[in-house]
């Protein structure tokens, strides 16, 4: 007589709640695997909530090519996993959760209400459906002797044992949310290679403002500018001067680049374009114009537009000098040298760069020397600019880390 018993299904643990871990949970619930998901937070998904309060972007429309350049250096490691689950493919998920998407003016794809919470509302319900087993306030405190996790919670703490085990703790930055990078020290211990994590998509100090600049325009809007890095092809947008110096879009942007100027030698000096519409040769033209008994200020305002936080800036930055000599200032206003010293703290920063190396990783996203041990999102070794980009590829490394945890089970029954 042939038994007809099932196998018994698998037992995956999940720590972290944020997209990356959901969208693992996913993957294995609807392939019949058991998945409890350890958060320590009171609630999932708190990072991915507060980013959505402005407009939650999901994604970005723009083609592949320009999509995967925004990863950098580690484009050739994010590549799978977008070719498996990249911007249209999440729309389409997002489609199947019931809530639709725009694509905005920037190119940058939002749900139609703009909210992050209807999506993670919509999305834990079919999770629990599923029979995926959420425990908030739960904290992994590393390992046990014999292999299993320490869980810590409100009644104690746990020893949990599962067939496979998945991090997707976060980065480093938003702590008071979860992402604490606490994790970073226990994996180095056992060996694990990373990176440290460091401030990404974050502002910048400067050695140090005058009174009159930090009193009068510390969180006023630098817009209709350039800015570029070295001999970078200047970026076009928008940011704000801050007490300590400069934070925004355009900054974002460029932090990588100019975090690591600053760390291979003490300071990073960004160029301003006051005026990114009008050629170099015209704003000296303007310039050279006689303005009689005006004052310069009133000079560069009706010749210019330039007042304000620019004309301020410009009175900062450019040598004193400059504003007797047309050919001068008009280089100062194209290409205004701001000198950075600092990045604000990782606990400021949207997100951070560091973490586990992928060099530690196999093509599942499984740690090499410990299997069985799985790693997605933010506390992988990678970065990118806000604008979508940083969820998407949450989003995707969840989803092949589940798709790896699936294939190394299998491999492993079969043997």
């Amino acid at each position: 007589m042939t038994s007809s018993t099932s196998p018994t299904p698998h037992h995956v643990a999940i720590i972290g709640g944020g997209p990356a871990g959901l969208m693992a949970a996913e993957v294995l619930s609807q392939a019949g695997v058991r998945v409890d998901l350890y958060d320590g937070m009171p609630s999932v998904g708190r990072k991915f909530l507060l980013a959505g309060v402005g407009g939650m972007n999901i994604t970005h429309s723009e083609a592949y090519p320009a999509f995967l350049s925004r990863y950098a250096e580690r484009a050739p490691q994010i590549a799978p996993l977008l070719r498996e689950f990249g911007a249209e493919a999440l729309c389409q998920w997002i489609h199947g959760l019931g809530i639709d998407t725009f694509v905005g003016s920037s190119g940058r794809v939002f749900p139609t209400d703009m909210k992050a919470a209807p999506l993670l509302r919509a999305w834990l319900k079919r999770l629990r459906d599923a029979g995926v087993v959420i425990h908030t306030r739960h904290r992994w405190l590393g390992w046990n002797a014999d292999g299993s996790l320490r869980i810590q919670h409100p009644a104690g703490e746990s020893t949990v044992q599962a067939d496979a085990t998945l991090l997707a703790l976060g980065g480093g930055s938003w702590a008071r949310l979860g992402s604490d990078g606490a994790w970073l020290p226990l994996l180095e211990q056992h060996g694990v290679r990373v990176a440290p994590l460091q401030p990404s998509n974050c502002g910048f100090e400067v050695s140090a403002w005058s009174e009159l600049l930090r009193s009068k325009f510390a969180g006023a809007p630098l817009k209709n500018v350039a800015i570029g890095l070295d001999d970078d092809v200047p970026r076009l947008g928008e940011c704000v001067i801050t007490a300590s110096g400069i934070e925004g879009s355009l900054v974002y942007a460029l932090s990588a680049s100019i975090r690591e100027a600053i760390n291979q030698h003490g300071q990073g000096t960004i160029h301003i374009d006051l005026l990114p519409g009008k050629p170099r040769d015209k704003v000296q033209a303007a310039l050279a114009k006689p303005r009689g008994s005006r004052s310069m200020a009133k000079h560069l305002q009706g010749q210019l537009g330039i007042e304000g936080v620019k004309a301020a800036l410009l009175r900062e930055l450019a040598p004193a000098e400059a504003f007797d000599d047309p050919a001068r200032l008009a280089a100062a206003i194209k290409a205004l040298p701001l000198v950075l010293v600092k990045a604000r703290p990782l606990d400021e920063a949207i997100s951070s760069a560091g973490g586990v190396c992928f060099e530690a990783l196999d093509e599942r996203l499984m740690i090499q020397q410990r299997p069985g041990l799985f790693c997605a999102g933010e506390m992988l070794d990678w970065e990118a600019p806000t604008g979508g980009y940083l969820l998407t590829a949450c989003f995707a490394s969840g989803r092949r880390a589940g798709r790896g945890i699936l294939q190394w089970l299998a491999e492993r029954r079969q043997s």
